[in-house]
């Protein structure tokens, strides 16, 4: 697997609803720091008021704004499996796409990508299916919006097969097993911000990853994840920024010529 020379640099954005606030984000923090936004759509948090604010911060930092869609539990933050039809499942996530994609007109700007929060995302990973529906859908309202998912996924393999642009991801902030794919956690751990960086450094390096139930893997992506509500967000995005522009690796949304700097 050949080194990484430039990468996207990602954050779930956005994620609060009315008076309540995910933990001690600092979005405004973040978003200088990335390259591409994944944005609350309002079912598992967002709102109107919020997802207009974080639309307006992408765009202000020149950062590609995604639609973040999740499951209807603002209460389990979107990250407890809700049991649908594939029609529900994709119908929920068509009326979060078209919220935030309204914005996103509104500031004159356009969506990059759609990426599933939490257990949606992790339904879709596993879910043949939901991820057929899923696919199908985009090709019809945002064919060309990347889809944001795991490299070890029926969503990656779907949306290949059918043609839809696709970004795998790697998370900087959550562990893996020996199949590729994340260990789900509904509770982010604290990380160490060095250890994360140097973690993310070798992925992007040498395209490896140590599982936590056995010897490296080969991991395939395009993009790192950084969750805004893991604790210490802000200090393991310094630190990996940092870290990659150290080993020459540039920060950039995908297709995007230009590169951010880690200045």
């Amino acid at each position: 697997m050949s080194r990484k020379t430039t990468i996207d640099l990602g954050c779930d954005m956005g994620e609060g609803f009315g008076n309540w606030q995910l933990g001690a984000t600092d979005d405004a923090k973040l978003m200088t720091m990335i390259s591409s936004a994944h944005i609350a759509a309002g079912f598992h948090a967002g709102d109107p008021n919020l997802i207009d604010q974080s639309v307006r911060l992408a765009m202000a930092n020149n950062v590609a704004i995604g639609a973040h869609p999740g499951f209807r539990d603002l209460q389990g933050f979107g990250r407890r499996r809700i049991v649908q039809s594939t029609e529900e499942m994709v119908n929920d996530i068509i009326y979060q796409v078209g919220a935030l994609r309204e914005f996103v007109g509104l500031h004159a700007g356009t969506l990059q990508h759609v990426k599933p929060h939490g257990a949606l995302y992790m339904e879709l990973a596993a879910n043949e299916a939901a991820s057929i529906g899923f696919v199908k859908m985009m090709r019809r309202v945002a064919p060309d919006a990347f889809i944001y998912c795991m490299g070890a996924s029926e969503t990656y393999r779907i949306a290949k097969m059918l043609g839809q642009p696709v970004v795998r991801e790697f998370y900087a902030d959550r562990e893996y097993d020996t199949t590729g794919k994340i260990v789900f956690t509904r509770k982010p751990d604290d990380y160490n911000p060095k250890s994360v960086a140097e973690r993310v450094v070798h992925a992007c390096l040498e395209g490896k990853v140590k599982p936590v139930d056995g010897p490296e893997i080969e991991v395939g992506f395009e993009s790192i994840c950084v969750h805004s509500d893991t604790p210490g967000s802000v200090d393991l995005l310094v630190a990996i920024r940092e870290a990659l522009t150290a080993n020459g690796v540039a920060i950039a949304a995908p297709g995007k010529a230009g590169a951010r700097s880690a200045a």
